[in-house]
């Protein structure tokens, strides 16, 4: 089969690769429809995340059709139709039975990206995101392998379009629970800092949850303009305003401040010289300025909701001021199952519209220049699917967007 590979910092490639096979009775085998390009494939990508090796197969947001089933998988067949969660989860687990999907105690074989090890097993494991979770290939394939197949594959309805259901793989779990972090309620007043795919559904999953009055911060004016003109929300362009948060907190009652922050942003932010040097030296994992940001953003009693992914030793935390406002803060990889049944109806009933961020839709062949056009923000790009299978932009566009039936039948492994 084709699947895109990792061969070290910027440098990935559609190559042949040997089929998945059943490794386990509760295994799937499943053909990729559609998949897609999250930013924290990008943290990969630039070769930020240890433990990825040459040939690794990238890519935790895809959907498709079941071709294979292992002996013990009850409710799946050929031939049906399932997004399959970035987060792979045993569902019988001390956390899983407390529907802490992403802390699932039995599926990551690898050592987590936790500093102090203290915390054994390492959380759960996820799908091509290196051997720090477990090393499972992505589904930035033509075919995956997909563990607990009677967990996490959730069937996606027969008149539901690719593109529709696609991101309830990542990032609309991600945003929905970003939201909810944040305890946001009919009149809330929040900020958003990041408006790529993960930043722009916040929004939206904000807006719906009631959010009255939402500030979004990012350097990228057709970013900042697409959140204005389609959720009503106020951009903040950090490279024109550096104190993103006094330009924020000037604008809210009483100038307290918004009642939460979320920082979609995560480790790679634009930080300071010193952060630089820091993270050049391995002194540092993370940028902190988005982090500070939100501090200072946020009213007293406020909340700091973090979806954005961060990695080891921070500069500059202020603690002392999150200590002195009061302040709440919730964070974590998304616990994805947890929402999904949630989700489906908003999508189906038009309340969210998650593939009005998409402005890319490209055939798999072309995944590394869509890797590209996403690092570099070229063509004005939102979020990238991608459609093996399809032989041009316009065809991906159409196989992803049109009814199921419109779709090529499953080719046999």
């Amino acid at each position: 089969m084709k699947a895109l590979t990792y061969h070290g910092p910027h440098s990935v490639r559609v190559e042949t690769v040997p089929d998945p096979i059943i490794e386990h009775a509760d295994d799937i085998i499943l053909r990729i429809t559609a998949t897609a390009i999250c930013g924290s494939d990008l943290h990969l990508y630039r070769g930020k995340i240890p433990q990825v090796k040459h040939g690794d197969i990238f890519g935790h947001e895809f959907m498709g059709e079941v071709v294979e089933t292992g002996r013990e998988v009850k409710d799946l067949q050929k031939g049906d139709r399932v997004v399959i969660p970035f987060v792979i989860a045993c569902g019988d687990c001390f956390f899983c039975r407390m529907h802490q999907y992403a802390a699932c105690e039995t599926t990551n074989s690898g050592p987590g990206a936790a500093l102090n090890k203290k915390q054994i097993p390492a959380p759960a494991a996820l799908f091509g995101y290196s051997h720090l979770y477990g090393g499972v290939p992505g589904g930035q394939a033509e075919y995956v392998r997909v563990p607990k197949g009677n967990v996490g594959p959730f069937k996606v309805p027969p008149l539901l379009s690719d593109d529709k259901a696609l991101f309830l793989s990542d990032i609309l779990p991600t945003a929905w629970q970003a939201a909810k972090n944040a305890q946001i309620e009919k009149g809330s007043s929040v900020a958003v800092f990041g408006a790529g795919p993960v930043g722009l559904l916040t929004i939206a999953c904000a807006r719906l949850l009631g959010a009255e009055q939402i500030f979004v911060v990012d350097h990228h004016d057709y970013r900042l303009r697409f959140a204005e003109q389609r959720y009503g929300a106020i951009p903040v362009n950090f490279d024109v305003d550096n104190d993103a948060a006094e330009k924020i907190i000037a604008q809210t009652a009483g100038h307290r401040g918004v009642d939460a922050v979320i920082d979609a942003v995560g480790f790679e932010a634009k930080g300071s010289t010193t952060e630089t040097v820091l993270t050049n030296l391995k002194l540092e994992g993370s940028s902190g300025k988005a982090l500070r940001q939100c501090i200072a953003a946020v009213r007293r009693g406020g909340v700091v909701s973090v979806p954005g992914v961060y990695a080891g030793f921070i500069h500059g935390f202020m603690f002392g001021d999150a200590f002195d406002k009061g302040l709440t803060f919730k964070m974590g990889q998304t616990n994805v199952h947890a929402w999904l049944g949630e989700l489906l109806p908003l999508i189906e009933q038009g309340l969210l519209t998650p593939e009005e961020i998409v402005t890319h839709y490209l055939p798999f062949e072309e995944a590394a220049r869509g890797y590209e056009i996403f690092e570099k923000r070229q063509e004005e790009c939102r979020k990238v699917i991608l459609v093996p299978g399809a032989q041009s932009p316009q065809v991906a566009k159409e196989r992803v967007t049109g009814l199921v039936n419109a779709m090529p039948p499953a080719a046999t492994l």
